[in-house]
């Protein structure tokens, strides 16, 4: 399975991004999708996830600002980042795991390469 992510960018405080991320391959087992976020000289930290019949889950830091969801049929996850803050500047890695995973889980089998997000004026 190979995922490629794309929509990060430089957005100011407060503005919005949405990130996308495409599995291919034998991606028609995956069932749970999610992205993962690591900041210069910090771990690296769970942001959300999403399981195939749609149940999602969110980091507390990122609760009623980012919305993920996905696109069964085209083997795509998205992460729509609302109020975004300096804080969140990070490059944004999308993850993926046959597995039903709800909530944070470390040991996801894929990973794409990570897509550059940062929020500054």
């Amino acid at each position: 399975v190979q995922l490629q992510a794309s929509g990060g960018g430089l957005v100011q405080p407060g503005g919005s991004l949405r990130l996308s991320c495409a599995a291919s391959g034998s991606s028609f087992s995956i069932n749970t999708m999610g992205w993962f976020r690591q900041a210069p000289g910090q771990q690296r930290e769970w942001v959300a996830s999403i399981v195939r019949g749609g149940s999602t889950n969110y980091a507390d830091s990122v609760k009623v600002r980012f919305t993920i969801s996905r696109d069964n049929a085209k083997n795509t996850v998205y992460l729509q980042m609302n109020s975004l803050k300096p804080e969140d500047t990070a490059v944004y890695y999308c993850t993926a795991d046959r597995g039903y995973h709800y909530g944070y889980y470390s040991a996801m089998s894929y990973w794409g390469k990570g897509t550059q997000v940062t929020v500054s004026s």
